[in-house]
This record gives structure tokens, sequence and C-alpha cells, in this order.
């Protein structure tokens, strides 16, 4: 998690993350302009129906005011516009007929209605982009995310960046599909609102709007302490998130160590830190909400106490005053509402930068601009001057100078104590890593002069734990070859001796094997790999610790199915145990990421030196008697 600065450039209202965001809308402005416009709309007979109400209330009393409907708007102020008898009381009823009322109830009906169908246009619409928007944000982050680092998934939490994919994005759903609406919405009320209170009362108005500044400082003061909150907040509950997701990944390994209290302390501690930032956001917001509500109502009843004295003087009709009352509300609300968008948007804008942010992470592989064809694929593979370090865990080399070749077809074992290098030097193959120094070449073609597409498609991994994805066991093979026929995934299960378990479970193929493969055993998940290793028919073929984790009857199951696999391909095999790669062709030792020895089982075996010590100690262990 980034540490904060003193003095966070967060804090400070970023107009140009804003337009980034709003650039995110491109493709759906049709329809945001036009629930924009219907917002508007709604907006302007929300304005409208005050001074309706006004003039349905002197009508009802028979005040007199020029210009019938729109005389509200028209000389409302003065004594010429409302006669003394008309506010004392006067027996002025003889000025309203039921008719007149029938007509203002019609046309007030009619603008209820009128602005309701506005308000479904705007609901909709502004809707439809809101979910469009977050759906093409999960797409495009989840698609740039897959095409990142293996360098960058271990700095980070899995917790983390899906918190990014649903929470952060639901606050950036808020933005553009309420607060756009309420934004306009808003901003034409108090703007229609203030225009027309200045028509009826300029005294009145300036009174209402002395309280603005006063807001305007509160908005400012608080917005900036809660858009800073709120960032913490959502970062802190990312990181709960990070913490609860590996605790569930790995609840095999939580429940064997009867570590669920230790876990749950320390999902409830992360909780309780998001917690407080929480109640620190609540402080700030019930300092702020209140502030607001309390200038806004002060103004109101000071425009209620100067329009009363203003009607009981017959300078200010009754309906006019009940006018000038429903607008002042309606612009205290819009100012009052402003002062949650400042809030909202501040929140969208700190979500959709840790959003952006993470789109704007590069790969530290970078595709070819101009990338080789790889054609007539041979399998050939040559590591030259290799050195290699991962640059977060020190400056020790991994790998320090190391060379390699593999003819096509050709097996190579490498094999050494734990932490020589040999995963790590395998992994440069695929190109899951670049080294510093050195080259990798395939078939003579460097593969960073490669597409990693390209490069891939024809490499095949089969590590010591296989990972299988939820979903069937067909799903699973076919993940080589998504268009494999189902004989083909037959075909491939029977080479990998999986056939046969498959086929005496209820549901076959159509058997749903869990999260991570969970629901079959070690052997089953490793057999279930190796098919799908063979549908990919990879010409270069990596198998990392494949059978050091199974029992001897599913390892022999395995070894078998590994041999098929094998044949006719270039292969790299790491191994543990010396007794799984005694008829490779050649047997690499490396020690401290070097090279120390190299040749077939029998020449290490004469020439000494470590390759015979590991064999020797494996091979007295084997033998002890239990």
């Amino acid at each position: 998690m980034r540490s904060r600065r003193p003095h966070d450039p967060d804090a400070r209202f970023d107009w140009r993350q804003l337009r980034r965001l709003w650039g995110v809308t491109r493709p759906y402005r049709p329809r945001l302009w036009l629930g924009v416009a219907a917002s508007g709309v709604a907006a302007l007979l929300g304005v409208a129906f005050p001074v309706i109400v006004g003039d349905l209330f002197n009508t009802a009393f028979g005040v007199q005011v020029d210009g019938g409907l729109g005389g509200i708007l028209q000389g409302a102020e003065g004594p010429a516009a409302v006669s003394g008898a008309a506010v004392s009381g006067a027996a002025v009823s003889g000025a309203a007929t039921p008719a007149a009322l029938n007509q203002i109830g019609l046309v007030l009906l009619a603008v209820f209605l009128v602005q309701a169908a506005f308000n479904f246009v705007r609901v909709y619409q502004l809707g439809y982009v809101g979910e469009a928007v977050v759906a093409d944000l999960r797409k495009q982050l989840f698609g740039h995310l897959l095409g990142l680092s293996l360098h960058f998934f271990e700095r980070r939490k899995t917790g983390e960046i899906t918190s990014r994919l649903t929470s952060d994005i639901a606050t950036v759903q808020a933005a553009v599909s309420q607060a756009v609406a309420q934004f306009i919405n808003q901003g034409v009320s108090l703007i229609g609102g203030v225009v027309v209170l200045f028509v009826i009362s300029p005294q009145l108005t300036l009174v209402m709007l002395a309280i603005l500044p006063a807001v305007i400082i509160a908005t400012a003061i608080f917005g900036r302490r809660l858009r800073r909150i709120s960032t913490a907040f959502q970062d802190e509950v990312a990181a709960a998130n990070a913490n609860a997701e590996e605790a569930v990944v790995g609840i095999r390994i939580v429940q064997s160590f009867t570590a669920e209290p230790h876990e749950a302390a320390r999902y409830g501690a992360a909780i309780d830190t998001a917690f407080g930032s929480a109640v620190r956001r609540a402080r700030v917001r019930a300092f702020f909400i209140p502030t607001v509500i309390l200038a806004m109502f002060s103004g109101i009843g000071v425009v209620l106490w100067y329009g009363g004295q203003q009607a009981l003087a017959g300078t200010l009709a009754p309906g006019t005053l009940i006018t000038f009352l429903l607008l002042t509300v309606i612009v205290a609300g819009s100012i009052g509402t402003f002062t949650g968008l400042y809030s909202q948007i501040q929140e969208a804008i700190g979500a959709s930068k840790r959003i952006f942010e993470l789109l704007d992470t590069h790969t530290d592989l970078p595709e070819p601009a101009q990338p080789r064809a790889w054609r007539d694929v041979r399998g050939e593979v040559r590591i030259e001057g290799v050195r290699f370090r991962y640059g977060d865990r020190g400056d020790a080399w991994v790998l320090d100078g190391v060379d390699l070749h593999a003819a096509p077809g050709e097996v190579v074992a490498l094999v050494g104590p734990s932490g020589a290098g040999k995963t790590t030097l395998v992994t440069l193959i695929p190109r899951f890593f670049d080294p510093q120094e050195g080259r990798v070449l395939v078939d003579g073609i460097d593969v960073r002069e490669l597409t990693t597409r390209a490069l891939r498609s024809h490499v095949g991994i089969v590590p010591q734990e296989s990972l299988l994805f939820s979903g069937t066991i067909r799903d699973n093979v076919r993940y080589a070859r998504p268009g494999a026929s189902h004989e083909d995934v037959v075909a491939a299960a029977v080479a990998a001796n999986a056939d046969a378990f498959v086929r005496e479970f209820p549901d076959g193929y159509d058997t749903l094997v869990g999260e991570r493969g969970v629901t079959l055993s070690g052997g089953q998940r490793q057999r279930i790999a190796i098919a799908r290793a063979l549908l990919k028919d990879p010409r270069v073929l990596i198998l990392d610790e494949a059978t050091s984790s199974l029992d001897s009857e599913s390892e022999a199951l395995v070894q078998s199915a590994l041999e098929r696999l094998m044949r006719g391909r270039t292969t790299l095999v790491i191994a543990h145990r010396l007794s799984t790669v005694v008829g490779a062709d050649r047997i690499m030792v490396l020690d401290r990421g070097r090279v120390v020895q190299s040749g077939d089982h029998r020449a290490l075996l004469a020439s000494g030196g470590l390759y015979r010590d590991l064999y020797e100690t494996q091979f007295r262990s084997a033998h002890q008697p239990a």
C-alpha cells in the first residue's frame, strides 16, 4: 500500500482525473446527453411547480395578481400588485372560480406527468450508461491484468486486485449513473430557482443567498478531508479483502494448522482498521451535513420571517410568498445535494485513480515492435550466458552465467539443491521473466523477438501442483485447445492415464472439479494436467517436479503418462528424486545459480562431485529400514 505524504495531492480536486473518467463514457455519449437533457427538463418542470402552487393559492383566496398564472413573475412585489384588502382578508373571494381552480389543477397534473416521463428517460438512460461503463472498465481492467508479467502479481495481493475490480469500479458506477444526473438536475434547479426568486423579490433573494459563502467554505474544508479519509478507507478494505482471499484459498492449510483464530484475528484487525477510517468519515460527514443543513434552514427561517413581514405590509401576495418559500427549499436542497455530490465525486476520483493506476501499469516484458515469424518449429532451446536476479529480493544473482543447450527431441534434466535456480531457469524459456544479461533462444530466435503468444503456444508446462479451474473435467482438458472435439479430449485423457478414473464418476467428463480441482486427488489432478498438455501438443515441454508430491501408485501412473507426453518433444525436467531422471539424455547439476556438472547419469556418478553426493544421499534414505 502506498504511503501518504503529509501534503497529499489526492486531497486536491483532480480535474485531470475527472476528465479521464469522463472519457470512459465516450461510446455512450448519445445516451448520456439524452439523459442529461431529460434531467434538465425535469428540473425546469420542478421549478415551475412552486409557481403553479402559488398561483393556485392566490386564485383560491381571490388574490388578484396581474397576468394570471404568470403574474407572480410580473410585478408581484409592490403595493400596486396586491390590494390591502386582499391581504387583510377583505371579501375578495368573488375573484376565484371553480373553473380557474380546475384549470390550474389540470396544469399541475400535466406538469407532474410530463416530469415523470422525463425522469423515466433520465433514470433509464443514465443507469444504462453507468452499467455499460462499469462493464467496459471491468473487462478492460481484467484483460489488461492478464497481460501483465508474473513480477506484477508477485508484488500484489489477489484480494487487492479483486477489490479494484469490484468495490472501486462500483464507486465509479455510482458517480457516472447518479452523480451526473444529480449534478445537472440540481444545477438547473439551483439556477432556475434563483432566477425566478430574483424576479419575485430581489431583496428576499439576496437574504437567502447570503448563506452561500458559509456553505462553500464548509464544502471546501470538509470535502478535502473526506476525500483523504475515503481513499484510506478503500485501501484498507482492499487490504482486508486480500487477507480474506489468502485464507479462503488456503483453507486446508489454515484448518490443518488450526490457524482459524489467527486468520480471524488478522482479518478482524484489518477490518477494525478500515472501521476506524469509516468512523472518521462518518464523523466528518456528521459535522459537515448538519452544518450545511443549519445554514440552509437558518436562511429559510430568515426568508420566512422577512417575507411574512412583507405579506403583512401588503407588498407581497400570500401565494407569492408560498412560491418563494418553496423555491427557497428547492434552492437549499440543490445546494445541500451539491455538497453530497462533491464528496461522492471525490470518492469516485479516488477510486478511478487506483483503477487507472493499474491500467497505466505496463508489463516489464514488452512485445517486439516487429516480431519475428516462428515457422518450422523444431523445439531447440539454447540459453547463453544468462544472469538473472529478482530485483525486490536483493542483489544476489539467482542465475549467474548459465549456459544450456537442448536439441530438438532431447530430454535434459535439471537437478540440484533447493534454491539452486532450477525453476527460475525454466521460467525464462516461456518468457515469464527476462534475464538481466545473456539471452534465451528457441530454434535460434531470441525469445524477445517473438510475441509471447506465439512463443508460449509451443511451450507446455506441467508443474508440481497443477491448478485446475472450477468447471468440468472436459473444460479443464480442453483449456489447452478450446475448439477440441470430445474425441480429442478423450484421446488425451487416455494417453494421460486419466480416462479410467474419469469414467468411474457418475457424470464422467462432465464431473465438476470444484475450485482449484479440490474434489480430485493429487494424482488425478496431475493426470488431468498432463492430458491438458497433451492436447496442447507443445514442441517444448517443461516438467517442474511433476511427480514429487505423489504416492507410489499415483507416481507410477503419472510417470507412465509423462513418458508418452515426452515422446518427440524437447523436454526439460526438474526433479529432486534423481531416480526419475536417470534415463535423461543429459543431466545438468546447478548449485547457487551456476552449472557445476553436466553429463549423463553414469558419467556423473563416475566423476563424483555434487551429483553423486545427492544420489547417494537419496539412495541411502530410500534403503534405510523403516
